[in-house]
């Protein structure tokens, strides 16, 4: 596999953007909701270097990326939230858990809008502008979807928690420290076991396939860009 500098500039920007704005929005509603963790630590920011974690966002989907994995995975540091200093902690572990899908698809969004921008850029720099909104689309739509799987600690997860009475939510908020492993069983280790054996076992790739197709297509429509 073959990666220009130009692959590199044209999908780093819109990833670090989305990464940086995705953890950003956690601490900010947090913030607000009553939890000042995050904002004393100085993770209410849009300085990016505050929210990569070099394995997580960099090593990790590199090794992915390079050893072609069936699912390219990474994550960034996260937010530190003390759920039981929000004012109601239930509720506010949902719209904290919501604030950065929700921030990466408002992203997406602005990406799509912009397209039609493109006919005011010089024309050496349309094709390099054009890629990065075409990845930032991406990115944001990617992030968003697969970050509301239910799993803990994935947004969706937390959500979920938040959501479905105790009965069910007490034993899935027991997973959030397995959450990581239960991921790469499921996306990386599950898929390449399958195919020894000549099986698709890549479900929830599908899943995050299918679900990121159909909201790029709808905020294209939605933009005027259909």
């Amino acid at each position: 596999m073959n990666i220009t500098l130009y692959d590199v500039s044209v999908w780093v920007l819109p990833l670090v953007i989305a990464i940086t704005f995705h953890e950003a929005a956690h601490g900010f509603v947090a913030h607000r909701l009553g939890d000042n963790t995050a904002f004393e630590l100085g993770r209410v920011s849009f300085n990016p270097l505050k929210h990569i974690d070099p394995f997580g966002t960099l090593m990790l989907p590199a090794i992915l990326l390079l050893s072609h994995s069936p699912f390219l995975f990474g994550y960034a540091k996260p937010v530190p939230v003390n759920f039981r200093a929000l004012r109601n902690p239930r509720t506010g572990m949902v719209w904290v858990a919501l604030a950065g899908p929700a921030t990466n698809i408002a992203l997406a969004f602005f990406a799509a809008a912009a397209f039609h921008v493109l006919t005011y850029v010089p024309a050496g720099a349309e094709q390099w502008l054009a890629d990065n909104l075409k990845n930032a689309v991406v990115i944001n739509v990617i992030l968003a979807v697969f970050n509301m799987l239910p799993i803990p600690p994935l947004d969706g997860g937390r959500v979920a928690v938040g959501l479905l009475p105790n009965v069910l939510a007490a034993p899935l908020s027991r997973l959030e420290p397995y959450g990581m492993l239960i991921l790469i069983g499921i996306l990386i280790v599950l898929p390449l076991a399958g195919s020894q054996f000549g099986l698709n076992l890549d479900v929830i790739s599908a899943i995050v396939r299918t679900s990121t197709g159909f909201v790029i297509r709808l905020l294209l429509l939605v933009t005027g860009n259909a």
